[in-house]
């Protein structure tokens, strides 16, 4: 029979799961048990984003195209979605509030669509309202060309700067040889646009003949995790590498992150991509982990409820089931821990407006992290 390259990543993963390491091998990985989870929410196959709209509300997207508003324990499954084009890694995907949503009533979506020319489909952004339990006002902000059967690597999360810019991802679609060093084609790339999806006029490639004017930043893989660093503004980003090299970065205005060229991966069958880690003019990353880990959601924790965690990045591992915590000084990572060691696929991570952390499994659905020293 012949290997397929996901079962072989697969069977990887679980060769190297009793054994996986870190890049720098004086930063401990130990599990912790400070806290107790909670399930607050079940019967989700697989919550890719969500939001909290209101102190007592959580908006939760389902990758298999369902939008669900969970008000005071209550579920509601919210009308008028866009046409979802659900293939491989694809579906309703993210889902972020405009930094005036109390205001405006906006909410993001990122989405994989089949609209345009050509079979497939591609990353898809859209801003809509929510009334009555059905979204209104629907406008798409941008849609990635061409489209294609593919399918994997559509990036798709979303987040807000602190000028009001939104930035979003579309992974490489599984063209790694074209799309990620090419700023006139999508894929690979972070991209920055309005709210309302006009193209800043100070992007880095507005100069640029035949350029995508929405790129921000490009070279990458997929980026699966992007947050607003709460002290400095900085947007950070983390993706996915192949076998090996999973990367967390700062982005930078116009920065080249270096893929296929540059990488710590090598291809699932084993064989080299390049023999390259670094070049002139291209990004390192500011973490990497090898094995990979398979990095998803990401957030800065400021809350003060989990003893020593304030300031802390989590981040999710699909691959190894867990919650990982990095502390950082000085834009290096210093020490990790696991938390929920075993519990399942971590899909998403978010900090909610009471402090506390909630995190999306795979096939259980919400958990909410109680302090034991509360």
């Amino acid at each position: 029979m012949k290997n397929h390259p996901i079962c072989l990543y697969f069977f990887v993963v679980l060769l190297t799961q009793s054994c996986a390491q870190t890049t720098d091998k004086t930063i401990k990985n130990p599990v912790t048990n400070s806290f107790s989870e909670e399930l607050i929410i079940e019967g989700i196959q697989n919550p890719w984003g969500m939001v909290f709209p209101s102190k007592n509300s959580i908006l939760i997207t389902e990758k298999s195209g369902k939008l669900i508003l969970v008000k005071d324990g209550e579920k509601t499954q919210i009308q008028g979605l866009p046409n979802i084009y659900e293939r491989g890694q694809g579906g309703f995907l993210d889902i972020e509030l405009h930094p005036d949503y109390e205001n405006n009533g906006w909410i993001y979506f990122s989405y994989s669509s089949s609209d345009g020319d050509g079979n497939g489909g591609n990353t898809a952004i859209m801003r809509a309202k929510l009334k009555n339990n059905e979204l209104v006002a629907k406008e798409i902000l941008y849609k990635g060309v061409p489209n294609t059967t593919k399918g994997q690597h559509w990036g798709s999360r979303l987040e807000f700067d602190d000028a009001g810019f939104l930035y979003f991802s579309i992974g490489d679609r599984g063209n790694r040889d074209v799309n990620p060093q090419d700023i006139t084609r999508d894929g690979g790339k972070i991209y920055r646009i309005h709210d309302d999806g006009r193209i800043p006029n100070d992007n880095p490639f507005i100069g640029e003949k035949g350029a995508k004017k929405a790129i921000y930043s490009y070279g990458h893989r997929n980026p699966q995790g992007l947050v607003k660093n709460p002290i400095t503004g900085d947007i950070w980003n983390h993706e996915h590498g192949p076998r090996g090299g999973d990367e967390i970065n700062i982005i930078k205005k116009g920065r080249n992150y270096g893929w296929p060229i540059i990488t710590y991966g090598i291809n699932y069958v084993g064989t080299k991509i390049t023999d390259e880690t670094s070049r002139p003019g291209m990004e390192q990353p500011l973490y990497q982990w090898t094995p990979s880990i398979a990095p998803s959601g990401m957030t800065f924790v400021t809350s003060e409820k989990y003893k020593g965690w304030k300031g802390s990045l989590l981040v999710g591992s699909l691959a190894f089931q867990y919650l990982e915590r990095l502390e950082l000084r000085n834009n290096k990572v210093v020490y990790r821990e696991k938390l929920l060691d075993g519990l399942g696929r971590v899909r998403n991570v978010r900090q909610g407006p009471d402090g506390f952390i909630y995190v999306s499994v795979e096939g259980k659905g919400i958990y909410k992290l109680i302090p034991k020293n509360q």
